[in-house]
């Protein structure tokens, strides 16, 4: 059995554009920032691990999944939307974090929203499920897509795990300046995703 380079480069590039490793890196320290380090080195791990799975789950039977609940990219997209613009909200108004500390301490941020939907998102998720469907049941094509996967998810951790680094030289205030910032973009992230989501929805209907 070969192993296709080309499918392997093409839905790696994808898949790191669309995940973007290094615009995680001010999300990643302005969710995990003020914790204690064992938790930011596990978070490191775990978020990348999170994804892994789902977009696994995806890739494997994305297609049927979605085909038997009735479900739509362009609703996969405002789901994530919406669910990102809630996190949003807490980093720009401080509530989840400040407002309640324990609260805060109950969430394992890795899982929700760091594991999905910041890195399996509604991108991710639908640019493997074209991926698995473009490649026409080839051993081949299934092989160097699973290597993509696992790869870009192995940037993903190193990324997350180095980042870490950062909060040494941003101290506390520079942790809750970042945290506004972060949450500024992925107000702008959500807000995307529903629009895409809205359109998804028209082209449909056309």
């Amino acid at each position: 059995m070969s192993f296709d380079v080309t499918v392997y480069t093409t839905t790696l590039i994808t898949l790191i554009v669309i995940m973007d490793p290094p615009g995680q890196i001010p999300l990643f320290l302005s969710l995990v920032g003020q914790r204690s380090p064992e938790y930011r080195r596990r978070a490191a791990w775990q978020a990348p691990m999170v994804s892994l799975l789902v977009i696994s789950v995806f890739a494997i039977g994305g297609k049927a999944i979605l085909n038997y609940l009735h479900i739509g990219i362009p609703a996969l997209q405002g789901a994530g939307g919406l669910l990102l613009l809630l996190v949003a909200l807490q980093l720009l108004t401080g509530l989840g974090n400040a407002g309640n500390p324990k609260a805060s301490e109950d969430v394992n941020v890795a899982l929700v929203p760091l594991g999905t939907p910041l890195l399996a998102g509604p991108g991710a998720i639908a640019a493997v499920i074209v991926q698995v469907s473009s490649v026409n049941g080839e051993a081949a094509g299934y092989l160097a897509i699973a290597a993509a996967i696992v790869s870009v998810h192995i940037v993903v951790m190193l990324v997350l795990r180095y980042s870490t680094f950062l909060i040494r030289v941003l101290g506390v205030g520079g942790i809750t300046l970042l945290a506004k910032i972060a949450g500024l973009l992925l107000a702008a992230i959500a807000v995307q995703l529903v629009a895409d989501s809205i359109m998804g929805f028209i082209a449909q209907g056309a």
